[in-house]
């Protein structure tokens, strides 16, 4: 935000897809950022948002936008702060082009997140990541990464434990709305009354992000440069789509570094509170962990929605024994797992400094 206290101007990329539709869902009302300029594809550029969009997301399309024009992607922006929701086939190239013209890219796609120059966030795990901007030389903006949307909602679940508890091995069973397979898919009848137990490259994006995601910040020091040193433990990860709109669920099987009570693992949970919190973000859900008691939570149509889609909900807590448990986690795979996420990130860099004239 500006010294004079106006929002600061952004653009969003890839505006008229699903992750696109709730960037601009998400900013029709934000106190720190304003929805300036929207690219997107040849199909959609040269007509206004509301022509463009065949809007998918609850509630009205925001007044504030229906008439601004699409651009195609690519062109000059007058916004410093870039949301991309762009697929991975076109983010790589786009993404790297602005921010070599000098804009912050807050990306949602999968193309960069593993680069060893970029910072792979989620706010509440692993803010001081965002050190490595200054290590970015390659461009004379800069590229931050929201990660995969299943992998958010498990390492803000698995955050607390390996803080206090240490952290062995770790299994993960997926059951994923459709809303994360694009927009495409929320149009079609196939995916009712059935499972499809497989998503390409998804297990690999949870087992390779989330020991980045919970991995150690080393700044550089000698001739070895600024670098996040992984997390290691074993994680295995089995990933489906289900038929459910919104709200992936994740059943997890932890084995911890020592043993631990029932109490005092829902108390790491519910106690668990980090910078975005103390900062007061405008998106920081408080608290970002919401224990459920009982047996049958949390569910997505019951649950996804709370802290405006940006809480994390854990429940089912199950112990096999004082080192082995087992637990359900809930989070809104196109909210916190996605636009939401991304802009929960801007914000932290907007409040520590690092959106530089933004």
């Amino acid at each position: 935000m500006s010294a004079e206290g106006r929002r600061a101007p952004v653009a969003v990329l890839g505006a008229t897809g699903a992750v696109g539709q709730r960037f601009v869902s998400l900013l029709a009302d934000h106190p720190l950022f304003e929805l300036r300029e929207l690219q997107a594809s040849p199909r959609s550029a040269g007509r206004p948002y509301a022509e463009a969009c065949d809007w998918l997301v609850p509630g009205r399309l925001p007044e504030a936008v229906a008439g601004l024009e699409v651009r195609p992607l690519g062109e000059e922006l007058g916004a410093t702060l870039v949301f991309s929701a762009l697929d991975a086939k076109v983010a790589r190239e786009a993404e790297e082009s602005f921010a070599a013209r000098g804009h912050f890219v807050c990306s949602n796609a999968g193309s960069w997140r593993m680069d060893p120059r970029v910072p792979l966030i989620v706010p509440e795990v692993n803010p001081d990541h965002l050190e490595l901007l200054a290590a970015q030389t390659d461009w004379s903006g800069a590229l931050v990464c929201n990660p995969n949307c299943s992998t958010i909602g498990l390492t803000l679940a698995v955050a607390p434990i390996l803080q206090r508890f240490g952290l062995e091995r770790l299994s993960v069973v997926t059951l994923q709305a459709i809303s994360g397979a694009g927009t495409p898919s929320l149009r079609t009848l196939g995916m009712l009354a059935n499972v499809v137990p497989h998503i390409r490259g998804e297990e690999e994006k949870m087992e390779s992000e989330a020991f980045k995601i919970l991995g150690r910040f080393a700044p550089a020091g000698g001739a070895a440069p600024a670098r996040i040193e992984p997390a290691s433990f074993d994680l295995t990860a089995q990933c489906n789509r289900v038929p459910v709109v919104d709200g992936h669920t994740l059943c997890v099987t932890v084995e911890l570094g020592r043993d631990t009570t029932r109490e005092e693992l829902l108390d790491a949970w519910r106690s668990y509170s980090s910078l975005p919190q103390e900062l007061g973000l405008p998106l920081a859900p408080s608290p970002p962990i919401v224990v459920h008691e009982d047996p049958d939570a949390p569910q997505p149509m019951l649950h996804r929605d709370a802290g405006r889609g940006m809480a994390v909900h854990v429940g089912r807590v199950r112990e096999l024994n004082p080192r082995r448990w087992l637990f359900t986690t809930l989070s809104h795979n196109t909210v916190r797992g996605a636009a939401g996420g991304a802009l929960l990130v801007a914000e932290l860099a907007a409040a520590t400094g690092k959106l530089g004239s933004t």
